[in-house]
């Protein structure tokens, strides 16, 4: 099958080489254009843009340069609104993790477990002009478990989404796509202000925090503060790892003892 591949976060690579392993030509690659990263603001490509360098594909970082008829274009975690003349070139599938309508938009993994949910799941759907709208070929259900993270969902949405997606671009026509059912719910993006960590909200909503948005903001003894990691212990919140301001990030026995004997005070 003659395929356009559209994509741009980490955990879209094993799947887009899974397609290319499993033999379909690959016309072209879209991902989002290199972008300033760290304090130097150096420009970085995705992942998904070093990828199609290493295997010598055609790649695109704007997807005005659109020019193509394949047999389906592949959609997952792109991050750009596709307009008529991708819609219109040929079918288009999307792998959304969620368990659509809930979670349509640009952060189902983060929100997911940011609230606290024990279960969510992958989509293998149509895009259509109405963001994550389309109908549903197939969904799989999986466990979030309490100390998830971002990172470790993604990767298991890679191994379930190529599950579903290998067979499914073997023979598409056996497939019957569904109109979703229910009220949608949306995320949202976000930002460097939602990692500020409100104390008052309790131990587990700090630790979803966290595990969601990779670090929570604080301070501790006046210090400014980034929280890495945490764990719930009988319901109690650990600091695993952290990192003050203008250090390396460093475990939660060395910062105290860094404190010579200071009472810790956080918030």
């Amino acid at each position: 099958m003659k395929l356009v591949l559209m994509g741009t976060n980490a955990f879209v690579v094993p799947i887009f080489e899974a397609i290319r392993e499993a033999g379909h030509e690959i016309m072209a690659v879209f991902t989002r254009a290199p972008k300033p990263v760290g304090r130097k603001q150096i420009l970085t490509p995705s992942p998904v843009h070093n990828w199609a360098v290493e295997h010598n594909l055609p790649l695109h970082t704007n997807i005005n340069e659109y020019n193509y008829s394949p047999d389906m274009v592949v959609v997952i975690s792109y991050g750009v609104i596709l307009r008529d003349n991708v819609l219109s070139s040929a079918p288009c599938v999307n792998i959304h993790p969620s368990l659509l309508p809930a979670y349509r938009g640009p952060s189902p993994i983060r929100t997911a477990i940011y609230n606290g949910d024990n279960k969510s799941g992958v989509s293998l759907m149509q895009v259509t002009a109405e963001m994550d709208a389309g109908d549903i070929y197939q969904c799989t259900e999986f466990d979030i478990d309490i100390d998830d993270t971002n990172e470790s969902i993604e990767e298991k949405v890679s191994h379930i989404s190529i599950d579903m997606l290998i067979p499914f671009l073997q023979n598409p026509s056996v497939y019957k796509a569904t109109p979703q059912v229910g009220v949608p719910t949306y995320t949202q993006k976000w930002t460097g202000g939602d990692e500020q960590i409100d104390w008052s909200h309790g131990d587990v909503a700090v630790h979803n925090q966290v595990r969601a948005l990779g670090s929570g903001r604080t301070k501790i003894n006046g210090m400014d503060v980034k929280i890495l990691k945490t764990k719930l212990q009988d319901g109690k919140l650990e600091i695993l790892q952290l990192q003050p301001a203008g250090k390396k990030p460093m475990d939660w026995r060395s910062f105290v003892n860094g404190l010579r004997g200071e009472t810790v005070k956080i918030g």
